[in-house]
């Protein structure tokens, strides 16, 4: 830009040289008519083109340096010119109205999901998610991390309420036919220790001590006297274990009237169960007393500083940007994208932060600008005004010389004829 100010400041002054070297030069001639016309011709264009350098010059600075009145406008207006230029600014050029009327014409949110789809996939974004993700793991404190879940833990233990999940946990267990199972355990188990040897000579001992401890008078006492002599120890714990196996058989067969009849019993006692206040008021008071006495704040650091290995092993796995994280985010872009509801939402938001953010620092405009004409002296500020538009400042002068010419050639030709 230096160079072209230089170069038409460079031809204004050659301009200015030939008008006045033309009208020196026509001196010897000025008898003649053409040199009439041309000394009339090049006087005018020497006075033209020393006008506009003088109303050029007068503009940035003294001409000759002489304090010539009304010269050096620019030195000694600047503050006037500088609140114009401010005022221009927020009223004219950049007022709120235009920033507003420009910024909802903009899709914001159409570039901004064409923007998270370009740098999702970029090696940037990678990077710098990865390391965040690792920073924010490494930056969790499990020991005050886990005071915090425990407490919260046993707040939520605390309010769970028996009378709710009693009922629920019933349904399932007969849902799920656990009471015939655990009657089908409770046979096998009883089906199991009758079958031992031990059992058997533990029975026979137990038939023969109640035996011989029955009370009983004249002819009943003989019949258990005889009955006594008849079978010993041995064979009363085969006949007991015997009745006991036949028993769990006949229990174990699946349409036993007196299975039926016994899992009727259970069933109605555990609906029973669902509305026992006692039993829900013992199951609540244990579940408070063992919560109060559970210490779970190390297990918790435990477990949160397993998880925080875990986790970190997985991200520093190669694959796991793009095998784990970059699906899951170009899912969540897509799925956005086809929602205009939250589309419009976002742009809606985005264009009232923009509107509050351009009220609130609208002035801030001027005062920017103000601030950076302030700190430039006169001579910086002239220098930089003469380069953007000193070479149409110069081509006024060139122009000034040249219409100064011919109006002085049509000026004396008017002469000559009149």
């Amino acid at each position: 830009m230096s160079k072209k100010k230089n170069k038409s400041q460079h031809l204004a002054t050659i301009s200015l040289a030939v008008m006045g070297a033309g009208f020196i030069v026509t001196f010897p001639f000025q008898d003649s008519l053409w040199g009439t016309i041309l000394q009339g011709g090049f006087e005018a264009g020497l006075v033209g083109g020393l006008a506009d350098w003088f109303a050029v010059t007068a503009l940035f600075r003294h001409p000759l340096g002489l304090p010539i009145p009304h010269t050096a406008l620019l030195p000694k207006n600047r503050k006037r010119i500088i609140a114009a230029i401010i005022s221009m600014l927020e009223n004219d050029w950049l007022t709120k109205e235009s920033i507003r009327k420009k910024v909802s014409s903009i899709p914001f949110t159409e570039k901004l999901f064409n923007f998270a789809e370009q740098a999702i996939t970029g090696q940037q974004v990678r990077n710098v998610t990865i390391k965040l993700i690792q920073h924010l793991l490494l930056s969790v404190d499990s020991k005050k991390l886990a005071p915090i879940i425990e407490s919260e833990l046993k707040v939520k233990l605390k309010d769970l309420d028996a009378s709710k999940y009693l009922p629920v946990i019933i349904d399932q267990l007969l849902k799920r036919k656990y009471d015939e199972k655990a009657l089908d355990f409770v046979l096998k188990e009883i089906d199991d220790w009758s079958k031992k040897e031990s059992t058997k000579e533990r029975l026979g001992r137990m038939a023969v001590d109640a035996l011989e401890n029955i009370k009983a008078d004249g002819f009943m006492q003989f019949a258990l006297k005889s009955f006594t002599n008849i079978v010993n120890e041995e064979k009363l714990g085969s006949i007991i274990q015997g009745l006991i196996q036949k028993g769990v058989q006949s229990f174990g067969d699946p349409f036993n009237q007196n299975r039926q009849t016994l899992l009727f019993h259970i069933n109605t006692k555990l609906q029973d169960i669902k509305t026992d206040e006692n039993l829900v008021l013992e199951i609540n008071n244990i579940k408070e007393q063992m919560i109060s006495h559970w210490h779970l704040e190390d297990k918790i650091t435990d477990f949160i500083e397993q998880l925080k290995e875990k986790a970190i092993t997985l991200i520093e796995l190669p694959n796991f940007y793009e095998g784990y994280l970059l699906p899951h985010l170009s899912k969540a872009v897509e799925n956005l994208k086809t929602d205009d509801k939250k589309i419009n939402a976002i742009e809606t938001w985005i264009q009232q932060q923009i509107s509050v953010f351009v009220d609130h620092n609208h002035s801030k405009i001027g005062k920017l600008v103000e601030e950076n004409l302030e700190k430039l002296d006169n001579k910086t500020l002239i220098n930089m005004i003469e380069t953007n538009v000193g070479k149409d400042l110069q081509w006024i002068r060139v122009n000034g010389a040249v219409c100064g010419f011919l109006i002085g050639l049509v000026l004396v030709g008017l002469k000559l004829i009149f």
